[in-house]
């Protein structure tokens, strides 16, 4: 019982709301771990739209010769990433460098610039890169998505 002009909270009445905040804030931890992997997901196809178009603005910009002879076995594909960065010295009289990518973004799963590569001569699920151009690119990692499909595949 309190007494008359007492203020303040019992001993029960601070563990019960303990107990409320901590039941709480143990729900809450799984949807900050699913929004983080949605974020995730979502810089991962942005990354990987960017460098694709890239690659395709690249070919298509080779195929039109553009820059060019073209190194035999590349089929008008870039020879690295870091190609489509620096630019490539058009057949203009000029001689301006054509640039595709303003950086090479950062992969959100494994927090480096490091991507898989496969080249046209590749298969499709390769894992290695025979080094003779840049055809598709894919994420190192090797955690799979909620439908159990490996990022490395998207």
């Amino acid at each position: 019982m309190k007494r008359a002009g007492q203020r303040g909270l019992t001993l029960i009445e601070l563990v019960v709301a303990f107990t409320i905040m901590l039941i709480l804030s143990v729900m809450a931890i799984p949807l900050a771990r699913v929004k983080l992997r949605a974020e995730r997901e979502v810089e991962l196809k942005y990354a990987l739209r960017d460098m694709r178009q890239a690659i395709d603005k690249y070919k298509d910009a080779c195929d039109i010769g553009t820059f060019g002879a073209i190194k035999q076995g590349s089929f008008c594909y870039p020879e690295s990433l870091t190609i489509l960065v620096e630019g490539v010295k058009t057949q203009s009289v000029d001689g301006k460098k054509m640039k595709f990518l303003r950086r090479i973004p950062r992969d959100p799963f494994t927090h480096s610039t490091e991507w898989g590569f496969r080249s046209m001569q590749d298969d499709i699920k390769s894992e290695s890169w025979s080094g003779d151009n840049v055809f598709n690119v894919y994420s190192k990692t090797t955690e799979r998505d909620r439908d159990g499909t490996p990022y490395s595949e998207w």
